[in-house]
């Protein structure tokens, strides 16, 4: 059995790939670059080095999400990295940080950093420094177009306050909420970046984040609720006062219903009396999110609408306008279709549930903890036929 993965590795849904590869040795996507103008408040050079952290960052912490960058169209593909990268290092701080209220002041770093890089001056961070480069480079190769909302990139940071404390969901509903504010922005934003001005390709989005989301957190339930040590300092002191408390992070409706209690978790693991059938009543909305999407595809390819209201419509970022009259029915379609690439976070987050169906809802089976070798070419299949 391999050894434990560190917290961070999982928390949030980012992971870490077991192998290692050494930089000579490392193949890695081609990425988009910056055009020259876009880079003017900073050396390219200082550009150039930021993007290679980010991609190594989300290389190492979220496998997945480094994987489908391929189909991320070329020129936003850096903003994407940024945008991947800035989520694992929000992830990271509940597990690299000592106390609750150092935790709050990197989260608040965070949102300055957000706010100096929309104005094109961002701190000497990396994932800053490539995040303001990218969002200026999209808004100049759009000629505006491209409008990337301080809303939703705040939004994501807010929603992390949570992971500091580990404070439970008390429903279903608010794990889907803070998968909405989390993953489902990510993707938004991406659309932004394209830029896709669709309510029907947010409306998609929005199951799939949600879905995806809610496996970022079965993924690492197993490893919130057993915590490692502490990391000790040179002088032997713990850097945040020892193990921390661990917390079994499933709705409380749920662990209600299925008569799972906190306590026999920590004592029995695996064998916690209900702990399965919550797992699988969590894992189940997920999987419905993403029925749903092949619902709503299927209705797009039969000239009908999605079948159902977006939440979301009308809200400041998904308050698109329509399509003019006379537009063909297939347009919704057309503008799916051209949003696919950012939508294979669905295939990964299906093969996931299909694994855990495979080990009976078993959450601590250590295979659940690896890469997926299928991922690639299911994802390139998918996106060639344009069929999650």
């Amino acid at each position: 059995m391999p050894g434990p993965l560190p917290t961070q590795a999982l928390r949030g849904g980012v992971r870490c790939h077991a192998r290692r590869s050494t930089p000579s040795s490392r193949r890695l996507f081609s990425q988009g670059r910056l055009s020259a103008s876009a880079v003017a408040g900073a050396a390219e050079a200082e550009v150039q080095a930021a993007q290679k952290y980010c991609a190594d960052l989300v290389l190492k912490y979220d496998r997945p999400a480094y994987t489908l960058s391929t189909f991320v169209p070329r020129p936003v593909q850096p903003f994407y990295l940024a945008l991947r990268a800035l989520n694992v290092s929000l992830s990271m701080i509940p597990d690299t940080t000592s106390s609750h209220t150092i935790g709050l002041m990197r989260l608040q770093f965070w949102r300055d950093a957000v706010t100096k890089a929309l104005a094109g001056a961002p701190p000497k961070e990396p994932v800053a420094v490539l995040l303001a480069a990218a969002i200026a480079d999209r808004h100049e190769q759009t000629q505006g177009r491209a409008r990337i909302s301080k809303r939703w990139l705040t939004r994501m940071i807010d929603a992390r306050e949570q992971t500091l404390t580990n404070d439970p969901y008390p429903d279903l509903a608010a794990l889907e909420s803070y998968a909405e504010n989390t993953y489902s922005t990510l993707m938004y934003l991406t659309l932004s970046a394209l830029p896709m001005t669709s309510v029907t390709a947010d409306h998609v989005a929005s199951h799939i984040g949600k879905a995806t989301g809610i496996v970022a957190i079965l993924k690492g339930l197993p490893l919130v609720a057993f915590p490692p040590p502490a990391p000790r300092s040179p002088q032997g002191g713990g850097a945040g006062g020892g193990t921390k408390q661990g917390a079994v992070m499933l709705p409380l409706d749920v662990m209600a219903e299925t008569g799972v209690q906190e306590e026999a978790v920590f004592r029995q693991g695996a064998e916690a009396p209900g702990l399965r059938d919550a797992v699988f009543t969590v894992a189940t909305r997920a999987s419905d999110h993403l029925i749903t999407v092949d619902q709503m595809l299927a209705n797009l390819r039969a000239g009908q609408d999605v079948g159902h209201a977006f939440e979301h419509e009308g809200e400041e970022g998904h308050d698109h306008p329509t399509s003019p009259g006379g537009v063909a029915d297939s347009a919704p379609l057309q503008e799916v279709n051209r949003a696919f690439g950012v939508y294979m976070p669905a295939v990964a987050t299906r093969l996931w549930l299909d694994r855990l169906q495979q080990v009976d809802f078993d959450i601590f089976q250590p295979d659940l903890l690896r890469s997926d070798w299928r991922l690639p070419w299911k994802a390139y299949w998918a996106f060639q036929r344009r069929k999650l």
